[in-house]
């Protein structure tokens, strides 16, 4: 159905859009001397390892790089969180305060 036919195409895009991101940031991590890692996609969300003083650097550059990834009309929000584990992630920038 027409549908799912719509839904193929938005589904793809989001696929492009985020391959095309982790394609620049893994350019920028080895091209900018990050110590930090991409450890995991998990659908619309990039994992990394982080060594603290490089949190906002690498928050940073990853913003730019995911919001940027494909010339779009309409803008692309990126949320960012950090935590030492799973349980204490925060928004980025209720960690940073």
């Amino acid at each position: 159905p027409e549908r799912t036919a719509i839904n193929t195409v938005i589904q793809g895009s989001a696929a492009d859009l985020m391959k095309r991101a982790m394609m620049g940031i893994h350019r920028r991590l080895q091209a900018d001397g990050f110590r930090g890692r991409m450890l995991l996609q998990i659908h619309d969300e990039l994992v990394f390892e982080v060594p603290p003083e490089e949190s906002l650097r690498l928050a940073a550059m990853v913003e730019e790089r995911m919001s940027s990834a494909l010339p779009l009309e309409v803008p692309i929000t990126v949320d960012l969180a950090c935590g030492p584990n799973w349980l204490d992630v925060q928004p980025l920038r209720a960690a940073v305060n």
